[in-house]
């Protein structure tokens, strides 16, 4: 019996954080494309990006960062590259003034969200289903952006991986595949543990599980503490799965990583452990029909 293949995806470095919780955190444009290297080499065939301003490690929605990024990647590997097109959804409200916005702030347009997906044309990028709230943020995602911007991502001929934080999330998906707006294949990612979304949690993974649309190509993470266990858990359920510093900073309890690649190594021993093998970058193009 041949050992299932499960796509890695290295999520190196995402919009929360900072170096004063791990310094070795990815912040730069080659930082970044350095610790999504390292982890293909061992062994994540997916790149998950964000990028943040390189001075403040804040995030950023920079077009030129992301150029950066990709063309750093894409020179050294032939690694997937997944962009994000979460930034630019953050809310923080003024308590002073209740229908006014206050500084941390990000909201944009689907346009704007989406202008390096136009530019760069990686062969997958994130689309976040729904809103929730986030920390003391609104993560917001409200359905006629994530209509437009779905139809953006259409037009420029990248798949986009459907982001679904809880139940409700994958209802709006449905939507969008019943209006043609999102085609085959569809991929979806099923994320865990953040707060306050979907606890993690077998039965609450099973769950979303049965809810996806036929025939749904899907991967399931966790953060934090619950990131390794959540992860065999997907892949044992048959999906594929998720590890980086934008999830967990640490190897082992009370063991920070040294950088992305530890994660993905540590993902990868699992798997074998499970008599399962990671893809390779090819494998993944076809497993999620990314040459269609």
């Amino acid at each position: 019996m041949k050992s299932r293949k499960v796509v890695i995806t290295a999520a190196v470095t995402g919009s929360m954080g900072d170096k004063a919780k791990h310094s070795g955190l990815p912040v730069t444009p080659e930082e970044i494309a350095e610790h999504a290297i390292q982890a293909h080499a061992a062994g994540a065939a997916v790149a998950h990006i964000h990028v943040r301003n390189p001075e403040t490690a804040e995030p950023s929605m920079d077009l030129n960062l992301y150029k950066e990024v990709v063309d750093r990647i894409r020179n050294a590997s032939n690694m997937v590259i997944n962009l994000t097109t979460g930034a630019g959804a953050r809310i923080v409200p003024d308590d002073e003034n209740p229908v006014g916005l206050t500084a941390g702030t990000t909201w944009s347009s689907p346009e704007k969200r989406t202008e390096h997906i136009v530019a760069l044309k990686p062969e997958i990028c994130s689309l976040d289903m729904g809103s929730m709230n986030f920390g003391p943020r609104l993560f917001a995602n409200i359905v006629p952006h994530v209509e437009k911007m779905a139809k953006i991502i259409l037009q420029a001929g990248v798949k986009p991986e459907l982001e679904v934080f809880e139940m409700g999330h994958i209802e709006i998906a449905k939507n969008l595949i019943q209006k043609n707006i999102i085609v085959e294949p569809f991929i979806f990612q099923l994320c865990m543990g953040i707060p306050w979304g979907m606890p993690s949690g077998v039965k609450n993974l099973m769950m979303m599980i049965d809810s996806l649309p036929k025939g749904a190509i899907w991967g399931g993470f966790s953060i934090g503490s619950a990131s390794f266990p959540m992860m065999a858990q997907a892949a044992l359920l048959g999906g594929n799965v998720r590890v980086g510093f934008e999830d967990n900073f640490y190897i082992k309890a009370g063991v920070p990583a040294k950088n992305n690649a530890d994660l993905v190594r540590k993902a990868v021993s699992i798997l074998n452990a499970l008599d399962m093998r990671p893809a390779t970058a090819d494998q993944t193009r076809d497993m999620l029909r990314l040459n269609k």
